[in-house]
């Protein structure tokens, strides 16, 4: 990705950079994140190449204590502008810093953050840079590419209305973990035609609960009276605000459902969904392909003729994308 442009470059006015590894000075701190910046510009960003603040050192024992810190000092002196990003240098063995730098930037501080291990610092490699810039930009609502046949309007149902394209699944607690809550995650396409910047949400449902159940909710407020909302509805409203218009055709990947489930789930989350688009119009019902699917099974197909090597790829395996809808029979 050297030498490369992305589609779309965001924008970076405002940025800081905290070290948090006692083997890098700050002079090899600021080289970095200056050559870091140029990618940045390189890759087509428009990234500006002064941080906000001097880099800040800090031990990673203190890490909620520089995290406040370093954001606060920034708001100050931007008088009311945000710090858009938080460069974060990790020792290479940074243990749960990683996962408390994340947290606390995401769910207290509401900052997007762009961790870099000492290593990758000390031996500064283009290509490590371009891969870093090409992750700062998507965070930065940037597209780094996009298909072909999207901006030229060809993609089979996707391309002639719009349409969302949904991915969802449920995570469960290990064995042994009695009480944990199993973990539901939806994501949706925020853009269309180019379907490539996603949004999602996370919410925690009873333990080992294969169903989603925060698709679509309702609620009782004292003072609002009936409440809806639910993941659907959220990405519904998000889309129609992100393209301007509603959806007018669903697509909903399924993942990690066994075959005995499948009339359930289909049942309850299609029917979830359904509730969703209803709520924001008695009429608006676009039409839902509602995707299963599943990595382990037991099915193999084989080509009809062996020696067309059209039809296979090396191995002799059916080609990618290969959909049978009928004729199986068991």
């Amino acid at each position: 990705m050297v030498n490369k442009k992305v589609i779309n470059g965001g924008k970076v006015s405002h940025w800081a950079c905290i070290n948090f590894s006692r083997s890098v000075q700050e002079t090899t701190a600021r080289g970095f994140c200056q050559e870091l910046a140029q990618m940045c510009q390189i890759s087509g960003m428009e990234f500006n190449s002064e941080p906000v603040l001097p880099i800040y050192s800090a031990r990673p024992d203190q890490v909620a204590k520089a995290l406040k810190h370093v954001y606060n000092v920034a708001l100050h002196k931007l008088k009311g502008k945000e710090l858009e990003l938080l460069l974060a240098i990790l020792p290479d063995n940074n243990g749960a810093l990683y996962g408390d730098i994340k947290r606390i930037c995401e769910t207290d501080l509401g900052l997007i953050s762009q961790c870099c291990l000492t290593k990758h610092v000390f031996k500064i490699s283009k290509q490590y840079l371009a891969n870093v810039s090409l992750k700062i930009n998507v965070k930065m609502g940037g597209r780094n590419t996009v298909l072909v046949d999207a901006l030229s309007w060809r993609i089979p149902l996707v391309s002639d209305i719009p349409t969302i394209i949904f991915g969802a699944d449920v995570t469960h607690p290990e064995t042994g973990e009695d009480s944990s809550p199993s973990i539901a995650a939806v994501v949706a396409s925020q853009d269309w035609p180019e379907v490539t910047k996603y949004a999602g949400l996370v919410c925690a449902q009873a333990h080992r609960q294969e169903l989603i159940q925060d698709l679509y909710k309702t609620w009782h407020d004292p003072q609002r009276g009936t409440v809806t909302g639910g993941m659907v509805r959220e990405l519904l409203i998000s889309f129609r605000k992100a393209t301007g218009q509603k959806p007018q055709r669903i697509i909903f990947y399924r993942d990690g459902v066994s075959e005995g489930q499948f009339y359930q789930v289909l049942l309850y989350e299609l029917d979830a969904i359904r509730k969703a688009c209803a709520s924001l119009e008695p009429n608006y019902q676009p039409p839902v392909t509602f995707v299963v699917v599943q990595k382990r099974h037991h099915t193999r197909l084989f080509a009809n003729n062996h020696k067309d090597r059209s039809s296979m790829d090396k191995s002799g395996n059916i080609l990618p994308g290969t959909v049978v809808d009928s004729k199986i029979c068991h």
